[in-house]
């Protein structure tokens, strides 16, 4: 730890807040060069002050105190316009603001209630820059259609999001709450809270996958959830579907954009573009790249976040010009030089697409009227269908590795499966300090010799020839009962979570529902130019099935791109009528 911020800590004790902050040249920097460079050219443009409050206890050895210390030190000199005020736990200012964890930052909580208790850590700082961003354009950024939703809120919400530093997905939930903090600040509060370093807090709310959004007391959601569904949920305190099905049955579903239906398009902008892509992973951002430079105005949605699978794979060992680099690094690679093209927008999901001149897609914010569109939108992961699987879901299975492993740290765990993702997982727990126990179906791995042989140099175990009857437990998961595919006996293993790592299933429903012919395990068909069967439709990545690998998924993705920019140039569907 730094003897400069040992200091300060000694200080901030004796005086009840500090606010001055240190000149660059006495200040011994936490955030890295690069990083520093990068935020200071975006803060230039922030039209309002921040204040924030850093509360931190008086234990010097309490490193989470020290880099959320920093971290806002940093933060202040790139930027004048954060006024950070530091305070002990135990001033006077600590017991009016109502903190009594430590570290705890706030935001304007004379305007606003919005805290991040424990140190933005790995991916959670993303979630506080955007937090900044927003608090100093007092603006929340909702959609109109969330807007609408939550102007009918008539009672006090205090959402609560549970997110841990591997987690890709948690930085925009943390979002969708503070969205609504400001957006409401009369009856919202948020708070997102790193499930790592305050476990009783987590075991409290039950928390075994992330990110967990406890709404109240009660009602919870797991998962990264649109815009507008959040929106739905925290007013509501009921599951999306439910709420939209109870509106339908008394007359009054009017479009509320939760991303489960078509709704009304009252008031959503209407936007043209040549080729609209669906799905920001890989094949995605690849076929963005190759289409705006052939001159396809291009606008990529996602109804999550840029990436898919790749951002929550630990290690990537195979992609040519990495010989190893984390996922979420290489995603940021890839969607930085596509930024640089397309547009993409996040966390906003297809409702409905419709055929005719130009191609008819609804979100719940847009109309996109698109000359043709690609569906590049991956797989989800597969499940095992057992009894206990859904049950215990949040609660003990999980199916990410990068986003739950912190939570299990020096418990033990089972990784179901035995390619690569699952190899590569169990190798990621292991690094965290799990105990970790590959359960597999064959007596042969089909994953890289490369990862074989990194799991018998950590000396991981392995069950062979077994496959997952049961998942079993009481309020959380307690153990597996596995079958021996060779003998038929079973038997009951005890672990405190299954982290299930079979392959994937296609997500191409909307595909077929448009009319796009299917294989036979669900992917969306194709021709090796990523032509469907239907005009304009193309198709890439994972969703087309075959060897589902990063650097396929790239390459399919140009493929359907230029075929794209071929087709609307001299229309192939044209030359066939005509032959």
């Amino acid at each position: 730890m730094s003897g400069l911020f040992k200091k300060k800590e000694t200080a901030a004790q004796a005086a009840d807040t500090q606010t001055q902050t240190p000149t660059p040249e006495a200040h011994e920097w936490l955030i890295p060069e690069e990083g520093r460079d990068q935020l200071q050219k975006v803060f230039a443009g922030l039209p309002g002050d921040v204040t924030i409050e850093v509360y931190t206890g008086g234990d010097p050895k309490n490193l989470f105190d020290d880099y959320a210390r920093r971290f806002v030190a940093d933060l202040a000199l790139l930027a004048p316009r954060i006024k950070p005020a530091f305070h002990g736990l135990d001033s006077d200012m600590a017991r009016k603001r109502g903190v009594t964890l430590s570290p705890t930052l706030l935001f304007n909580p004379e305007e606003y209630r919005i805290r991040f208790t424990g140190a933005p850590l790995g991916e959670e700082a993303r979630a506080f820059i955007e937090a900044i961003f927003l608090v100093s354009a007092r603006t929340s950024g909702l959609s109109q259609a969330a807007k609408t939703i939550l102007a009918q809120l008539d009672g006090a919400r205090s959402p609560r999001v549970f997110s841990s530093p591997g987690c890709p997905y948690c930085p925009a939930q943390c979002a969708n709450a503070i969205k609504c903090a400001i957006e409401r600040p009369d009856l919202v509060s948020a708070e997102c809270v790193n499930a790592d370093e305050f476990p009783d807090l987590s075991a409290r709310y039950g928390v075994g996958s992330v990110p967990h959004t406890q709404f109240d007391e009660s009602y919870k959601g797991i998962g990264l959830m649109p815009e507008e569904r959040f929106v739905v949920e925290l007013v509501a305190l009921k599951d999306a579907e439910r709420w939209l099905n109870e509106h339908a049955a008394k007359g009054g579903a009017h479009g509320a954009g939760t991303g489960q239906g078509a709704g009304s398009d009252a008031g959503v902008e209407v936007t043209e573009t040549d080729l609209l892509v669906l799905g920001a992973g890989p094949a995605g951002l690849s076929a963005a790249i190759y289409a705006e430079r052939s001159g396809l105005a291009t606008v990529v949605l996602d109804k999550g976040i840029v990436g898919g699978q790749v951002t929550v794979t630990p290690v990537v060992e195979n992609y040519p010009g990495f010989a190893d680099i984390a996922g979420i690094k290489l995603v940021e690679v890839l969607s930085s030089h596509a930024r640089q093209y397309a547009t993409i927008r996040e966390n906003e999901g297809v409702d409905d697409i419709k055929l005719g001149r130009r191609i008819e897609v609804h979100t719940p914010r847009n109309v996109f009227l698109a000359r043709a569109v690609l569906f590049a939108t991956g797989a989800q992961w597969r499940k095992l269908d057992v009894p206990g699987e859904d049950r215990f879901y949040g609660k003990g299975v999980s199916y990410c590795a990068s986003c739950d492993g912190f939570v299990y740290r020096g418990r033990k765990v089972a990784v179901v499966g035995g390619g690569n993702t699952a190899l590569t997982d169990a190798l990621h727990l292991r690094n965290l300090g799990v105990e970790v126990t590959v359960i597999h179906r064959r007596d042969t791995f089909r994953a890289e010799k490369a990862l074989q042989d990194s799991l018998t140099r950590e000396g991981i175990p392995v069950i062979w020839n077994a496959v997952v009857e049961e998942v079993m437990g009481d309020t959380e998961v307690r153990g597996v009962r596995l079958r021996d595919t060779k003998t038929g006996e079973t038997r009951d293993v005890p672990f405190d979570g299954v982290f299930v790592a079979i392959g994937h299933v296609p997500n191409s429903e909307q595909a077929a529902d448009l009319g796009v012919d299917l294989e036979p395990d669900g992917s969306i068909k194709v021709d090796r130019h990523m032509r469907t069967n239907i005009p304009r439709v193309y198709a890439a990545g994972d969703v087309i099935g075959g060897v589902r690998q990063i650097v396929t998924a790239v390459g399919s993705g140009a493929t359907a791109a230029l075929s794209a920019f071929e087709d609307l140039q001299q229309p192939r569907w044209k030359k066939d009528k005509s032959a």
